[in-house]
């Protein structure tokens, strides 16, 4: 049985990544890139706002200026607003666990808050939100979700991490602990869901209608 749940927030805990993907792509065309939602989910997903920048130079030699970064926040946060919605039965899944929990995202502090308190979940996770910016570094280095398990005092081999992509799937392996791959989100309908044999989670589901019969001697509810 575990001893904490750390939940990662975008595309497991809100259906933001498909709107994230598209209003990133639309904002790198302003600057003359040209990628898809697949090059996308490759290299972003998961990854830190300083990961999407190092890969745009390495791969287009451009550096974005400073001023995109905040223009792609805004206008994201007003996307959020019109249409982000809370992953089905999640609200549900929260309130009910009986274990303690956190969240781990590598979205920005303001990000994070903004987006749990429009699905509603803010309630329920409080104070207890860690992010990228907490760390040297970021996913899929297990810094993160050591940091996480550290400040709520459960030892790493007693957590149980829910991930949406290969990059926090493989920092919650790395970091010692029991790793589930949620697959339901916007973003990966149609993917290929095949993982590399360093990024494979021990369960791997898609809807959170059924999380407590996933493995009942994990999450307690044996």
């Amino acid at each position: 049985m575990a001893d904490l749940v750390i939940f990662d927030c975008d595309g497991v805990l809100i259906d933001s990544e498909v709107i994230s993907a598209r209003m990133l792509i639309a904002e790198l065309q302003k600057q003359g890139v040209s990628v898809d939602i697949a090059y996308v989910a490759r290299h972003f997903l998961g990854r830190s706002y300083p990961t999407v920048m190092a890969t745009i130079r390495k791969d287009f030699g451009l550096d974005l200026p400073p001023s995109f970064e905040d223009a792609y926040r805004t206008r994201l946060l007003t996307a959020f607003e019109d249409e982000l919605q809370v992953m089905p039965h999640v609200t549900k899944v929260l309130a009910d666990l009986d274990l303690p929990f956190c969240v781990a995202t590598s979205s920005s502090p303001r990000r994070a808050e903004i987006s749990l308190r429009l699905a509603g979940l803010d309630g329920l996770v409080g104070d207890r939100l860690f992010t990228a910016s907490m760390v040297e570094r970021g996913k899929p280095a297990p810094d993160l979700f050591l940091l996480a398990a550290e400040r709520m005092g459960v030892a790493p081999a007693r957590c149980l991490v829910i991930e949406d992509s290969l990059t926090g799937v493989r920092a919650g392996l790395a970091a010692g602990m029991e790793v589930w791959r949620f697959t339901g989100g916007s973003h990966l309908a149609g993917m290929a869901l095949d993982a590399p044999e360093d990024a494979r989670a021990q369960r791997v589901f898609d809807s959170f209608a059924h999380f407590f019969q996933i493995d009942p001697a994990v999450t307690g509810r044996a």
